[in-house]
């Protein structure tokens, strides 16, 4: 059966059960959205300020390929698994983006016999989440224009409004565009842009913030564009961050589904890891913390850039560590890693996984060696996986003070994992510290140097004038803040062909900017995009529905 076709036959109990019995919650706790979604009141936190917290569980991965490597599946087993085990364990993840849906990806609830459910609900539009995000950016857009056509009192520079507009969709045709055309009425004339949502700095600070209060107060704190002057002009400025909390009051409060085996996941928040932090919402990790004693959760793409933000974005600002990682790889995205093409990833072929084992190597030293994490890795089994090329894992990994386990959870579900969540339950015994890459104090470009140098092995950083004295202004101002690196996720470099490991390469800066909201500096990589378009054949032309309601072709 297909993902959804698997997702459709589940036999899902009302999530007041799942809350109830899984969790302790009350059902007075729960907002419910039909019988399967809920959303937790933000109040349980007040209620179990007190109550430690569980151990955390990072997953992350090495370096993205065609062929696939599973984290999000990854994830949702491991979770099943160590419940099965006799663990208390609630899974983290992120909500999926329809734009990536209805374009290249498909969906994004896990796979198989690891998935979350209402899968169809999660994938599109869920509890309207993203819906509220989007209308409170583009009401903070909408505020721009129309101050600036009633007189312009605070003197904004239409030729320096840094707040774009969004949508939830890919759509390349909207990256340039020209608004306020149609005479006087409309407005003034001038150039803007869409990003996608999960690229809007109204997500990150959704996914940072860890109160109501917090959240205003970084709305209030967005940079909308400078003056004529040169003075900087934020949306406080417009009184716009009340109206925008408004949108997001029942937003912010966390999702509640399950899993295929009726086990807790709070699924909340869903920024891009290339070009945001990559991480489901602080509120709903500090809350799955509060709630079990082990949570597991995933950081977008691979380690360079999910867990690299997870630890120094997301971890820094919410005061918390993960105790363990756990590295997800395949050995048919190693041997792509390689050299070898998707056709032939199938065959068995010891020379390529050996030449891609690099770059499983390089994740695993930047997680050991630069954050100081406890790893296991998870080899998302595939039927095609050979004895030898297991073995030939196993030893490099055991070589750098690792464990590497078979996990069959697509297959088998939280079965399939149970051996690795005895490894994990068993290295969590042991005392693990993990460490930020750099310190507040640090300036701007050491901590782009921090990133680029000891995690992708570049030997060089560049950036032309105009982008150094951005860089410079932002260092005055803001100095103490962390840097969110947007590049490809498909390489260490920002050349998303350079496969495996490579070093001796230049990190090229094409733009930095500031969200101020958010608190972190972006540092635009390479050619790097904040709105992807659509392939030649998206995703979009095999989804239908039947008579009958029934969703087919996702995923």
């Amino acid at each position: 059966m297909s993902d959804i076709e698997i997702a459709q036959h589940a036999k899902m109990q009302n999530i007041t059960e799942v809350a109830t019995q899984k969790l302790g919650l009350r059902v007075e706790d729960l907002d419910s959205y039909g019988r399967y979604k809920a959303k937790v009141s933000l109040q349980v936190m007040d209620e179990l300020a007190t109550k430690p917290d569980g151990k955390l569980i990072l997953v992350t991965a090495i370096s993205p390929t065609p062929a696939g490597e599973g984290k999000t599946t990854t994830t949702i087993g491991l979770s099943d698994a160590l419940n099965r085990i006799g663990k208390q364990s609630t899974v983290c993840v992120r909500e999926p983006s329809m734009g990536p849906c209805f374009g290249l990806k498909g969906g994004a609830a896990g796979g198989g016999y690891s998935q979350v459910v209402p899968m169809e609900d999660i994938n599109l539009h869920f509890t309207g989440d993203f819906h509220a995000i989007a209308a409170a950016h583009n009401l903070l857009a909408a505020m721009i224009d129309n101050h600036i056509h009633h007189g312009n009192t605070l003197q904004l520079d239409t030729r320096k409004i840094t707040w774009q507009r969004v949508v939830d969709m890919n759509d390349r045709a909207l990256r340039q565009i020209t608004i306020g055309m149609g005479g006087p009425a409309n407005g003034f004339v001038r150039e803007d842009r869409f990003d996608i949502v999960v690229a809007s700095e109204v997500m990150a600070i959704f996914c940072l913030a860890g109160t109501l209060t917090e959240l205003k107060q970084r709305l209030g704190n967005i940079l909308i564009g400078y003056s004529i002057d040169g003075s900087p002009r934020y949306a406080s400025d417009l009184n716009a961050h009340g109206a925008m909390t408004a949108l997001l009051k029942e937003a912010i409060k966390p999702n509640l589904v399950q899993t295929l085996e009726n086990n807790p996941a709070f699924v909340h928040g869903g920024p891009f890891a290339n070009i945001a932090h990559g991480c489901n919402s602080v509120i709903a990790t500090k809350m799955a913390l509060k709630l079990s004693d082990y949570v597991v959760t995933e950081a977008g793409f691979g380690a360079d850039l999910g867990a690299e933000k997870f630890i120094n974005i997301k971890c820094r600002k919410a005061g918390i560590r993960p105790d363990l990682a756990v590295v997800v790889a395949t050995l048919k995205a190693l041997k792509y890693h390689g050299g070898i093409n998707v056709p032939d990833l199938a065959a068995e072929n010891l020379s390529a996984l050996e030449s891609g084992l690099t770059n499983l190597q390089k994740h695993l030293h930047n997680l050991q060696n630069e954050f100081g994490l406890e790893c296991v890795v998870a080899i998302n089994h595939f039927i095609q996986d050979s004895d030898a090329e297991i073995a030939l894992i196993k030893n490099s990994v055991e070589a750098m003070g690792a464990t590497a386990v078979v996990a069959r959870h697509w297959a088998e579900g939280g079965a399939g994992a149970e051996l690795l969540a005895q490894i994990v339950v068993e290295k969590l015994q042991q005392p693990s510290k993990c460490e930020l890459l750099y310190s507040d104090s640090a300036t701007l470009w050491e901590k782009i140097n921090a990133v680029a140098t000891r995690l992708y092995g570049a030997n060089d950083v560049i950036a032309d004038k105009k982008v150094l004295k951005k860089l410079g202004e932002f260092q005055s101002l803001h100095g103490d803040l962390p840097v969110c690196m947007a590049k490809t996720p498909y390489s260490f470099s920002s050349d998303p062909s350079l496969r495996g490991a490579p070093d001796q390469h230049t990190l090229t800066i094409r733009d930095v900017r500031l969200s101020r909201g958010a608190g972190f500096i972006v540092v635009l990589c390479g050619d790097v995009m904040t709105m992807p378009g659509l392939p030649k054949i998206p995703a979009a032309e095999r989804i239908d529905i039947d008579d009958k309601g029934v969703i087919s072709g996702l995923f």
